[in-house]
């Protein structure tokens, strides 16, 4: 029998939302205000550019008045292991109405895998073919909401980042939580990369679950932003850009992110969380558990975000 999806869970795709929109504004800060690091910069982004293979990429004139979509994935990689898109986030950014929409498509989504031949969970797509098949496929699942630029971080760089920036302090309000054998206890905690990663997956020691995790990870990248913005950065610069290198990939050039950090800054701090509605549970009692979402939903999400991006005028 089928179960409505917890507020929690939802509560956390939330928190993972606003981890990678930061993400990608740590690097239109980066790459907008440093300057004097113009150099390093560049050379980080001939390291992170990636395009997707095999696919036309659609030309955007980043002008401000032009709505863009892209596709920002959170994979768990591993030497020899692709690792699947635990995070899968549709989103939409318009200059001209200064909005920016953000929708989290829960891993478990049963969905047809475009290119595979198969219908199972939305996450395994990246799994069987990389960032095509992931863009494609959820492109399908959104009826035709295409994506005109991609953003993939392996969840590994942010013990990297937090390294990066020497550090953060962060306030801790209930004791004794737990990772394996990290413990964290209630009062101020400095974090390194190691202990960082632990306190933002904690769930099952945290009688809040979801709704603490995501409170732990909104703690951490608020103070990894700060850091990023005081007048230290400079010295913390190359180390910063190293864990850009080495985590992240993307379709986005030096140039891309420059012209939007100067012709969408407002839509970028103007964000819509949009939520997929649906229910979970085994098929028939057995099998894997799946988020089951219906053909209006879908309707529906696609035009959400078909609106945004002008899809109809």
């Amino acid at each position: 029998m089928c179960v409505q999806t917890n507020i929690a869970k939802k509560k956390s795709r939330k928190g993972l939302k606003i981890f990678f929109l930061i993400l990608l504004l740590l690097i239109i800060i980066i790459a907008a205000v440093l300057g004097i690091a113009y150099w390093k910069t560049n050379k980080t982004f001939d390291k992170i550019y990636n395009p997707i293979e095999g696919k036309k990429k659609t030309s955007v004139t980043l002008n401000g008045s032009t709505p863009f979509s892209v596709l920002i994935m959170g994979v768990d990689e591993r030497p020899g292991d692709r690792g699947r898109s635990d995070t899968l986030i549709a989103t939409t950014i318009n200059g001209k109405t200064n909005k920016t929409q953000m929708l989290s498509i829960p891993r478990d989504t049963k969905t047809e895998i475009i290119g595979h031949n198969s219908n199972e969970k939305i996450n395994a797509a990246y799994a069987y073919g990389g960032v095509k098949m992931a863009s494609d496929t959820t492109t399908e699942f959104l009826k035709g909401i295409p994506f005109n630029y991609y953003v993939k971080m392996n969840m590994e760089g942010f013990h990297d980042l937090v390294d990066a920036v020497g550090g953060v302090t962060v306030y801790n309000d209930t004791e004794g939580i737990s990772l394996g054998k990290k413990v964290f206890h209630k009062g101020n905690v400095t974090l390194d990369g190691d202990n960082a990663l632990a306190y933002v997956r904690i769930r099952k020691t945290d009688a809040q679950g979801d709704f603490g995790r995501q409170k732990r990870q909104q703690q951490v990248i608020t103070a990894i932003v700060k850091k990023v913005l005081s007048a230290n950065v400079v010295l913390s610069f190359n180390k910063i850009m190293n864990a850009v290198g080495d985590n992240v990939q993307t379709d986005f050039t030096l140039e891309d992110v420059t012209r939007i950090a100067k012709n969408y800054r407002g839509a970028v701090n103007n964000v819509e969380n949009l939520q997929v509605q649906g229910t979970g549970g085994k098929i028939n009692n057995s099998g894997p558990w799946y988020y089951s979402v219906s053909d209006n939903e879908r309707t529906r999400l696609h035009d959400e975000l078909a609106k945004n991006l002008e899809m109809n005028q």
